[in-house]
């Protein structure tokens, strides 16, 4: 539960924000991450101390559920010659390290990130005649605050998240989002790490999909050129109502060539999926599935949690080479020595006996796997093909409801335990599939996503992608509506 209140009203964890020329004695009483990020709001907004600002009554450290603390909403004037209409910018405060006293974040140092290194930031054009800013944006904020507290997953420029609904609940065609860095907060020092910003963009459905075909930079690049879609500074219009392929038809042109050309750099989501051995029966005691130590399940270890991250976070970079990270053995419990080990990893379980060291898990060959995905995930079948593999990439698929992860990867990809001779091979939960090469004339006709009467497709292609007979090889697409969101 949040409350609405000047930020400069008293309350009972948050003093007035002072300015960056505020006196030594009462900056001393003041969070010094706060007062950092204050600052940069400050030099933006000289004339606005005290913005309208949604706090949580309950704070996450205390309990709450939502984990920022505050949202400021200010109001930008833009720039009309420059087509930047007037707007509010809405800046968030939690997901960096406000208190440097380990209440939600622990402290690494002053030269790496502070918490998760970024806060969120988001501009709405501002409707004729309204003289306050809606107050939705910030619980948009707050949703995508808990899923990376929850996930330990982190957002950077180009990342996509799959809203399936408009984000002020209304009927607009804006339903999903972009992430880009903010054209007008600049990057801030504080005593507890580095904070950047990033700024949602809202979008409709025809643009997430092609930035998942293609790339997000692309796709905010295109979306900088439409005025009325986002304009330079990428302000998001609740009221548009068509995309920027309807605008200007020539665009699409633009996407599919750079699909054609560089392929897609989305190397992996989160959704609901799984995998099965088929080549042993399920109650085999040496099925990596099945395995248990006392009464707790096998979990992907902490050095294959760190290296599915990282291939993720390689995957993002357009010119990234396509290899598959290597284990490093510098790597203790899924974390790397530049970042603090986190209050909790989405991917390893709560307790550590459940979580067998990395060194005595045995890669096994598998002949034959059955493959199930929701309903979204399945539509992305297509694109881990075309988009991926087709170009020496790997793309993996990360179940939210379990520790099991499975990646395709092509021939052209070092680093993996799948190879040409064992096309699927398993380490613990996580599996692997290398692909073959594929002959003229093999692949089918592109499609875009459809969630209605795409599934013989998705399972064709994906048939094609495994390239093996259709006796090792089953898929399932499940129609269950399920947001597939990126992992990194």
């Amino acid at each position: 539960m949040a409350e609405l209140r000047p930020s400069g009203a008293p309350g009972p964890a948050a003093p007035p924000a002072p300015g960056p020329s505020a006196p030594p004695a009462f900056a001393s009483l003041f969070p010094p991450g706060l007062h950092a990020i204050y600052g940069e709001c400050r030099r933006l907004y000289p004339d606005q101390p005290n913005p309208l600002q949604v706090t949580a009554i309950v704070k996450y450290w205390l309990g709450g559920p939502d984990p920022l603390d505050y949202v400021s909403m200010y109001r930008n004037v833009g720039s009309p010659s420059a087509n930047i209409p007037e707007h509010w910018h809405y800046i968030s405060f939690g997901l960096s390290d406000l208190y440097g006293d380990s209440r939600v974040h622990e402290f690494t140092g002053t030269d790496g990130p502070s918490g998760f290194g970024f806060e969120l930031t988001f501009r709405l054009k501002r409707e004729t005649g309204e003289s306050a800013p809606p107050t939705w944006p910030a619980e948009l904020m707050q949703g995508l605050a808990r899923y990376v507290f929850q996930s330990e997953n982190t957002f950077c420029s180009g990342d996509h998240v799959s809203w399936h609904s408009p984000l002020d609940n209304s009927e607009s065609r804006i339903q999903h989002m972009l992430l880009t860095e903010d054209p007008q907060m600049q990057p801030v020092q504080t005593p507890f790490g580095v904070v950047t910003f990033l700024q949602i963009v809202g979008v409709c459905t025809e643009e997430l999909h092609a930035a998942q075909q293609w790339n997000g930079q692309g796709i905010l690049e295109l979306l900088r050129t439409v005025p009325v879609a986002g304009g330079p500074w990428l302000i998001t219009d609740m009221r548009r109502g068509e995309t920027i392929f309807e605008i200007d038809p020539h665009l699409q042109e633009r996407v599919d060539k750079g699909i054609e050309t560089d392929g897609s750099n989305l190397s992996g989501v989160s959704a609901k999926c799984a995998w099965d051995d088929l080549s042993r029966p399920p109650e085999d005691d040496e099925d990596s599935r099945s395995i248990c130590i006392g009464t707790q399940p096998r979990r992907l270890s902490g050095k294959d949690t760190e290296q599915i991250r990282e291939t993720l976070r390689r995957g993002l970079e357009i010119n990234s080479k396509p290899v598959l990270p290597p284990i490093n053995p510098q790597r203790q419990n899924g974390f790397t020595h530049d970042r603090a080990p986190s209050r909790k990893d989405s991917l390893e379980s709560d307790s550590s006996t459940a979580i067998i060291p990395h060194e005595l898990i045995r890669t096994r060959q598998l002949e034959s796997v059955h493959l199930k995905f929701n309903q979204e995930s399945g539509a992305l079948i297509p694109l881990c093909l075309r988009g991926r593999l087709l170009h020496g990439r790997h793309f993996t698929y990360k179940s939210i409801t379990g520790d099991m992860a499975i990646t395709f990867v092509s021939t052209g990809v070092e680093g993996a335990f799948a190879t040409e001779e064992h096309p699927y091979a398993a380490h613990g939960p996580w599996l692997q599939s290398q692909a073959a090469p594929w002959g003229p004339g093999e692949l089918p006709a592109p499609q875009a996503p459809d969630y209605t009467g795409f599934s013989h497709s998705c399972i064709t292609t994906a048939r094609l992608l495994l390239r093996r007979a259709p006796r090792s090889c089953s898929v399932t697409v499940v129609y269950l509506q399920c947001p597939v969101d990126k992992i990194c």
